[in-house]
């Protein structure tokens, strides 16, 4: 299967930094402009092709770790003001993050560049390093990273240039080393700074680094699922394992009904990506213990249609977008965020929607435990009486999973 692996990174920066908003505070777009800064540095040093996309994709996912630093330090209490502004210099979530992109398909080698991503030039980071035994691509990154939280947080503007010029001249020498300081100014005299607005920056990366699609082989779709899955269900532990979930029964009950298997590992990847427009959702909603208020419900309920927007930006992917954001749609029209009909909703729509509400009561979850499949099965025909779901759909669920 042929993937747009750069956009699917991109898509996924995306839900990244609407986590670091919440939690950190940056701005939106944050790791664009991260990659963005990272690519033009780097070609001003002579760096092209492929060495090129992979910086961009370790660019794009610096932070890749944060959710997950969250839940497993904090347990996802985030009221903890003075150690969250501290989050991104902590090197536990380096340590993580590195682990994490070890399943990412890269064309070189990037061995230590997440993990090194916040190592201070003179070796005062987290791990003592000292600018030449750091990579050159962490090097890059954790400027560009800087520059970006200190002198773009707010607003990209025709003074921005000026506040870089001056905070990089502050900290050359000691945070960030001379070498990566004098490519940027070289990269960036000269070249409207307003390439970095939120309007202009997919633009100017994507110029910059051209995406293709890779063949992927099924093992390496179910890796990138499964990064991209960890990032949505680390953000709340109230739907831990939710996504893997909803995949793997999209992938076993597409194949249990006869789809061929280039559909079946799409359905697993649809699957696993389902829910990642539940990252632009506050927390304080996504993990309340009682019910959801009227106004609380709607505002869960565009979690679908940030998936299909955060899934709209990738190559060739309408497909996958559609089985992905419609999970929510009724056959009668009541559902959401679309509100789509029978005859607009095929088949792999209606088994996603199935297998989400299936795995969504037969899972276990802190405040509950899992139904069995004899009861998930009665929910699921009252629902397709009710005209919601595909009656044969529900048949074959029950027939999928009834061993």
């Amino acid at each position: 299967m042929k993937l747009d692996v750069l956009g699917l990174i991109g898509a996924c920066s995306y839900a990244l930094d609407c986590v670091e908003a919440e939690l950190v505070h940056v701005t939106n777009k944050h790791a664009k402009r991260v990659a963005y800064m990272s690519v033009c540095t780097a070609m001003q040093m002579g760096i092209t092709d492929r060495k090129l996309q992979d910086l961009a994709v370790c660019a794009l996912l610096h932070d890749n770790a944060l959710t997950q630093y969250i839940q497993e330090e904090f347990h996802n209490d985030i009221s903890h003001v003075d150690s969250i502004k501290e989050l991104p210099h902590a090197g536990a979530h380096c340590v993580m993050g590195e682990q994490n992109i070890k399943d990412i398909p890269f064309y070189t080698d990037v061995k230590n560049v997440i993990l090194y991503h916040h190592e201070n030039a003179d070796g005062s980071g987290p791990f003592g390093k000292k600018w030449n035994e750091i990579p050159l691509f962490a090097r890059i990154i954790h400027m560009c990273d800087l520059l970006d939280m200190v002198c773009l947080r707010k607003a990209v503007d025709f003074e921005t240039w000026k506040k870089i010029s001056e905070f990089l001249s502050k900290i050359r020498g000691t945070v960030i080393d001379d070498e990566c300081a004098d490519a940027f100014m070289d990269a960036f005299t000269g070249v409207p700074v307003m390439n970095m607005e939120d309007s202009q920056i997919e633009k100017s990366l994507w110029e910059k680094v051209p995406r293709e699609k890779i063949e992927l082989t099924f093992e390496q779709i179910k890796n990138i699922a499964g990064f991209f899955a960890r990032i949505v269900d680390y953000k709340s532990p109230f739907t831990s394992t939710h996504s893997i979930g909803v995949a793997e029964c999209a992938r076993k009950l597409s194949g249990y009904m006869g789809f061929d298997d280039e559909t079946v590992q799409k359905m697993y990847l649809a699957g696993a990506l389902h829910d990642i427009g539940k990252v632009a959702i506050g927390n304080d909603i996504l993990e309340k213990p009682d019910r959801l208020t009227d106004e609380e419900f709607d505002t869960m309920k565009h979690h679908a249609s940030y998936t299909y927007r955060i899934l709209s930006d990738i190559d060739d992917f309408d497909e996958i977008r559609d089985w992905a954001a419609f999970h929510h749609e009724r056959l009668d029209g009541t559902g959401y965020p679309f509100g789509k009909s029978a005859d607009e909703l095929n088949e792999c729509e209606r088994i996603m929607a199935c297998v989400d509400i299936y795995q969504a009561l037969t899972e276990s979850r802190p405040y509950k435990k899992g139904m069995t499949h004899e009861k998930a099965i009665g929910i699921l025909e009252d629902m397709a009486q009710k005209g919601w779901l595909d009656k044969n759909i529900v048949l074959k669920t029950d027939e999928c999973f009834s061993v």
